[in-house]
């Protein structure tokens, strides 16, 4: 069989050249599309499910969000294990899937089983679905820094949650793009409670009419002139003087009472449990963008970095995109080592088949033959 494939193959030379150049840019074509990362990725399918339940302890999380999701999503079809977590105010519950199962299938049977479990939770929690990443999706990490000192923490974070992550998320391959440290401006109403006792007003009626004065409403529609005008009612709140006089009820005389009347309002951080620091040197705000499940990491990580480089040119004098994790970087290394051992691995086979051979043809087939089974084996 061997001598009868070695004859046709020098009588028909012709074609064993066709057939190799077509091996060749065939095996190009694979190398370039297979997805290159120096992290394999083992971990199991999985979709996470969390839940915010703001200021509510952990054993409350427990027995009214997370006991509920995860008893509803054992009957999840191809489930290996369910497993719950429950923090304070706050609920994951991991739902693993067996091997080979697809992921956005699996993301649609949780989120079918996910609008049944919802009759069983409180009115106001709401679950969603965690990003469709894996364990080693995190690819890239920044932080911003100001070398002006002129923008404090709050200002950072704000950059980051509203100038930074929208585009880096529009990055094809991109999952998710988590904010970390820095402050969370909000608005922040301190009540007086001897003010609510004068006035004789429950702090449930001041919350109530802060959310119902921070709302635009819509009107019907004036026409005059043969022209169509439409009303609109204009109530977001803008500034701490839009919240001052927001009317919260009546005196005995009839006279409204405002909200700057019960309450000190002012704007500060939203309540955090962490923080981020940059190399001991201080906090700082940034990001950490996720891969979606499948995709190439070198590439998106390329497509990250060219979009930094746009945004950067955005950003205020002085504020400066810092990288802390650019997973890019490990996986050139590995190529480029891969391919400097690969070619120092021909030479070697090269010299050693010319040295007992004694023969230049020869040692020309392990040359040929070796780098064209590499591309052969991109192929398979």
């Amino acid at each position: 069989m061997i001598k009868k494939l070695i004859e046709a193959s020098v009588k028909n030379r012709f074609l064993v050249l066709i057939a190799t150049l077509i091996l060749i840019v065939a095996g190009l074509q694979a190398m370039r599309a297979t997805p290159l990362d120096a992290i394999p990725d083992l971990s199991d399918v999985q979709v996470i499910v969390f839940t915010d339940y703001a200021g509510q302890a952990p054993q409350v999380v427990e027995d009214q969000v997370t006991y509920p999701l995860t008893t509803a999503m054992l009957s999840v079809p191809n489930t290996k294990v369910v497993r719950g977590y429950s923090f304070f105010g706050y609920s994951m519950v991991y739902v693993i899937f067996e091997d080979n199962t697809n992921m956005y299938w699996a993301r649609t049977r949780v989120l079918e089983y996910l609008n049944y479990a919802r009759d069983r939770l409180p009115e106001t929690v709401n679950p969603r679905l965690g990003p469709d990443a894996t364990g080693v999706g995190w690819i890239y990490e920044y932080a911003l820094v100001d070398k002006t000192g002129h923008l404090d923490l709050a200002q950072l974070r704000s950059l980051q949650d509203w100038y930074m992550r929208y585009p880096l998320q529009t990055v094809d391959g991109v999952a998710e793009v988590a904010s970390i440290g820095g402050f969370v401006k909000q608005y922040q109403v301190e009540v007086n409670p001897d003010a609510l006792t004068a006035f004789n007003i429950p702090l449930a009626k001041v919350k109530q009419a802060i959310a119902r004065s921070n709302n635009d409403v819509g009107g019907r529609l004036i026409e005059m002139g043969e022209t169509e005008y439409m009303v609109r009612g204009l109530g977001y709140i803008r500034s701490i003087a839009d919240l001052e006089i927001t009317p919260i009820g009546v005196d005995a005389h009839g006279t409204a009472i405002f909200l700057k009347q019960v309450a000190h309002i002012h704007l500060g951080p939203e309540l955090r449990r962490g923080v981020a620091d940059l190399n001991g040197e201080g906090e700082v705000a940034g990001g950490i963008v996720v891969m979606r499940y499948g995709e190439n990491a070198l590439t998106t990580i390329e497509h990250v970095r060219a979009k930094l480089q746009e945004l950067a040119k955005g950003l205020p004098a002085g504020v400066e995109i810092v990288p802390v994790y650019d997973r890019g970087n490990l996986i050139e290394r590995a190529v480029d080592n891969l391919v400097e051992k690969l070619i120092e691995e021909s030479i070697v086979v090269a010299l050693i088949c010319l040295l007992f051979l004694m023969h230049a043809r020869s040692a020309l087939v392990a040359i040929i033959s070796l780098p064209i089974g590499i591309l052969m084996a991109f192929l398979i």
